[in-house]
């Protein structure tokens, strides 16, 4: 059963979480507090507390071993800025932004399998590259790789539209 926890408005930028981030993603739950303990990274707090709280709402809520959880996915998101000057020669002044930051942690018990409602066929959705930002960026009318890298494809279709026509008359 999937679990999560949410900080919103974190005081730290989105790039340096993330640093953080990827240190315990795919991980067990119990082994991430480890890393985060041993870990000298001030986003490693903020990391740290999100991931408690989804631990305790998996026993709380779902009655999932702490020994079991995995974490399935840390998502990192940018907040809003806060916009301040600092006063600078010949009385100009230059921009500050204090960026902040979404951290949204997602664990699992690892005996649940998901299947993908949407589709036709029913197929399993693997655990493995969840919260990862790459995906499927194919667009509609795009040609796949395994047509790409056929070059016989489109030539076998026409052959077979001439011998259909020939076999015809």
């Amino acid at each position: 059963m999937k679990t999560s926890a949410t900080a919103k408005f974190v005081g730290t930028s989105a790039r340096k979480t993330g640093l953080v981030a990827a240190l315990i993603r795919g991980r067990r739950a119990v082994d991430a507090q480890a890393i985060l303990a041993n870990t000298d990274k001030r986003a490693t707090t903020p990391v740290g507390k999100v991931l408690a709280s989804a631990i305790a709402n998996a026993e709380n809520n779902h009655n999932a071993k702490v020994a079991n959880l995995v974490i399935e996915a840390v998502l990192i998101g940018p907040g809003p800025t806060l916009k301040r000057s600092r006063p600078r020669a010949k009385g100009s002044a230059s921009a500050i932004r204090k960026r902040s930051s979404h951290i949204t942690v997602i664990v699992s018990d690892g005996a649940s399998v998901v299947v993908d409602a949407g589709s036709a066929k029913g197929s399993v959705a693997s655990p493995a590259g969840v919260g990862s930002d790459t995906g499927s960026t194919e667009k509609k009318g795009s040609v796949r790789r395994s047509e790409a890298t056929d070059p016989a494809a489109p030539k076998a279709k026409a052959e077979t539209a001439k011998e259909a026509k020939e076999e015809a008359k």
